[in-house]
């Protein structure tokens, strides 16, 4: 069956935000993490002025699915102690924001290393992409954007995708924060990305600032 374009989009973003972990962290969440990740993921009220929206708070992925069989960075050494997630959509854009917040800052540098900024993570990650697309979609391109550095652990990776209603972009954004990991994923029609960007930049401050653990 051939795919929409929403399921693909949908595909892709879910290989991008796998992270490529073959090693499952342990979670072990309290009032306060969570609470400190809720505060830290996209709310109604970031969302501006206009109407349509819809969606709010979904349950945060927390799960580690390898997406390709060569990359198995170590995780069993971290500790999730809280995790929030919401996903908002209007008018062909979609927003889904997560927010984790580890035991120690020491943990959150190291899974930045392991899982974002390793050399082996662009190349498993296309691979992935690559596997799930269904017939007449296309990957036209993937890999890191530049993005503005609203912490000094902040990386943007992007997948374009060709459907039968035209392309499509996937934008993953990573951030690293004291104790909390922050992931933003906008997904919306490549032809409104001068629109888009704009806006996927000033949700990504306001979450940044709003990360206290």
């Amino acid at each position: 069956m051939k795919k929409s374009a929403f399921s693909v989009v949908i595909v892709v973003a879910l290989a991008l935000a796998s992270a490529a972990l073959a090693d499952q962290w342990q979670v072990h969440r309290t009032a306060a993490g969570n609470a400190a990740a809720r505060a830290a993921v996209v709310a109604p009220s970031d969302l501006g002025t206009a109407t349509g929206w819809a969606g709010g708070a979904t349950k945060p992925d927390l799960t580690s699915t390898p997406p390709c069989g060569t990359f198995h960075p170590k995780q069993s050494d971290l500790v999730v102690v809280g995790a929030a997630a919401s996903t908002w959509r209007h008018s062909g854009l979609d927003l889904h924001s997560q927010a984790n917040v580890l035991q120690t800052a020491a943990m959150v540098t190291t899974d930045w290393r392991r899982t974002v900024i390793d050399p082996h993570v662009t190349p498993c990650l296309r691979t992935s992409i690559l596997k799930t697309l269904g017939a007449g979609v296309t990957l036209v391109h993937f890999g890191v954007i530049a993005f503005p550095h609203i912490t000094p652990l902040t990386r943007c990776y992007r997948a374009v995708v060709n459907t039968s209603g035209g392309k499509v972009f996937v934008d993953v954004l990573a951030i690293g924060k004291g104790r909390m990991e922050l992931e933003l994923t906008t997904i919306a029609p490549l032809a409104a990305d001068s629109i888009v960007r704009p806006a996927e930049h000033r949700l990504a401050a306001l979450l940044a600032a709003r990360a206290k653990a």
